[in-house]
């Protein structure tokens, strides 16, 4: 199995460039029905894509959006404006900091943390808020690591335990979103699937870019329903990312 260790060293050597480093990080691991990492020494490369991409039931989120029966969002559904804008360099610098206090809340408890989202992407449009995957050991054990990121200024707005045990914090003026899961799930290779795929490929990222565009002129309800509204594109696009040599 892919321990800390390794996971903290396929950390340090990058793991950005197109699929190549969801994959090195991933060897080794397949994805189940049920959205669980499962071990398998045999499974490499194009069948690891295949086993992440097989996980269609379980969607990327994005901000505030929720698929498990048992959600909880903390605060209640809030009607915001889409606002999409074009690519701003100090995205990445703002994802830096937050990073960089995170880690400093949870020290050791700090599995992975990954930039993810449009906001990762040179050259992509996106809503201005900053998208972070931090991986933890048992996320469910919210006394573990909750208090320390609210006491850094983060609030819990999401927690969906048949989810993955997914938890969704944010800053407080919510322009960052932070999405925590545990090193067993698929939603960890799948954020990085799509992210690299948008990174390396313009045709998929003009795709997404003028999707995001169209929908951001109409009204939605909530942000949760603008994000379900591109579920079936980010499907299409991360099925596509298996069929990448």
């Amino acid at each position: 199995m892919v321990d800390r260790q390794q996971r903290e060293a396929a950390s340090r050597s990058g793991g950005t460039q197109v699929l190549s480093g969801t994959v090195e990080l991933l060897a080794g691991a397949g994805c189940a029905d049920d959205g669980v990492l499962k071990v398998d020494e045999q499974v490499r490369g194009a069948d690891l894509l295949a086993a992440v991409v097989g996980s269609s039931d379980t969607p990327v989120l994005e901000g505030d959006q929720m698929t498990a029966d048992d959600a909880e969002l903390i605060g209640g559904p809030e009607k915001r404006d889409i606002v999409i804008l074009n690519y701003d360099p100090a995205w990445p610098v703002r994802f830096r900091e937050h990073a960089r206090t995170i880690t400093a809340a949870l020290g050791p408890r700090v599995v992975r943390i990954e930039h993810i989202g449009s906001t990762t992407v040179p050259g992509l449009a996106a809503k201005p808020i900053i998208d972070v995957l931090l991986v933890v050991d048992q996320p469910e054990r919210e006394d573990s690591y909750v208090p320390a990121l609210e006491r850094a200024g983060y609030v819990l707005r999401v927690r969906e335990p048949s989810f993955d045990e997914h938890r969704m914090l944010r800053s407080p003026q919510r322009d960052m979103h932070l999405h925590v899961f545990p090193p067993t799930s698929c939603q960890v290779g799948r954020y990085l699937v799509l992210r690299d795929l948008l990174r390396g490929d313009p045709d998929a990222r003009r795709r997404y870019a003028d999707t995001k565009r169209r929908l951001a002129q109409q009204d939605w309800p909530t942000m949760n329903h603008y994000a379900d509204a591109k579920t079936h594109l980010i499907e299409d696009l991360i099925a596509q990312a298996s069929t990448k040599p």
